[in-house]
């Protein structure tokens, strides 16, 4: 019996090294700039914020398939944000509108769907993405710029997260594409991702009525019903193929020729 149990677990460890062998793996990373915004309800006069960095590792698995194309996994940095005037009802125009702000660092990992195809000799590789988000906010920083106005000491600093008001889990979904330029075992990546947040950022006030909301750090008279948070991502990456082979990529099957018809003798 145990013999038996040894030889099924090598036969297993051997399928499976030569498996790893062959499979098309690629491990890097990326790094890449872009902005945040946050689509609030009720909706607020919003602003985009610009200057937001995020990186970390990506890895890929490439199948032979023409259509079902690569899957795999990020780890990133992302920072994240959200602006919108707290005079708006006050002023007439956008110039005196003063900001509150708040630049959030979030841990992301989107698990990716990477549908493609091969041009050039299989140089360079042209890609969509589709990806389900996970994020973990990790922490936050805010300015009021109408407390400063109004010569508050507290009116930027780091925001303290409290279980009843702030949510620090999210999800949602991401896309995009890119191209990337095969050179022997490395690929450089150029990439474009938008992320499209699903879970709020502030707590919903339906089910957190007296949840906090006052002083600089928080300037809203109520919690708005949503506030989840997008962010639009431009990178750059470069990856490492693990197989010496090269990138294998799916072929037609070459046409069969029809068998010559039986001759039959008087026909």
């Amino acid at each position: 019996m145990r013999r038996h149990t040894l030889y099924i677990l090598l036969t297993l460890a051997a399928l499976m090294t030569g498996a790893a062998a062959s499979a098309q793996h690629t491990l890097g990373f990326t790094a890449g700039y872009g902005m945040s915004t946050g689509r609030f309800q009720p909706q607020q006069e919003m602003r985009a914020l610009w200057g937001k960095y995020g990186g970390g590792l990506s890895w890929r698995y490439y199948g032979k398939q023409r259509i079902v194309g690569g899957f795999g996994i990020d780890l990133e940095f992302l920072q994240t944000g959200f602006s919108f005037a707290t005079n708006s009802s006050q002023v007439e125009e956008k110039k005196d509108y003063l900001y509150y702000t708040r630049h959030i660092n979030t841990i992301m990992m989107p698990v990716v769907w990477q549908p493609h195809f091969y041009m050039i000799r299989n140089h360079i590789r042209v890609y969509l993405e589709a990806a389900a988000t996970f994020s973990y906010n990790l922490s936050s920083t805010y300015e009021n710029r109408q407390a400063e106005q109004r010569g508050a000491a507290d009116w930027r600093g780091d925001y303290t997260f409290k279980t009843p008001r702030d949510n620090r889990w999210g999800y949602g979904l991401a896309g995009g594409g890119g191209i990337a330029l095969l050179i022997d075992r490395f690929e450089l990546n150029f990439r474009v991702r938008y992320y499209f947040g699903y879970a709020d950022i502030l707590r919903n006030r339906n089910r957190y009525a007296d949840n906090g909301i006052d002083g600089s750090e928080n300037p809203f008279a109520q919690t708005p019903m949503r506030s989840p948070l997008d962010n639009l991502m431009i990178s750059v990456g470069v990856n490492f193929r693990f197989n010496k082979e090269g990138f294998e990529t799916w072929k037609p099957r070459p046409k069969r020729a029809k068998a010559p018809e039986a001759f039959t003798y008087g026909k």
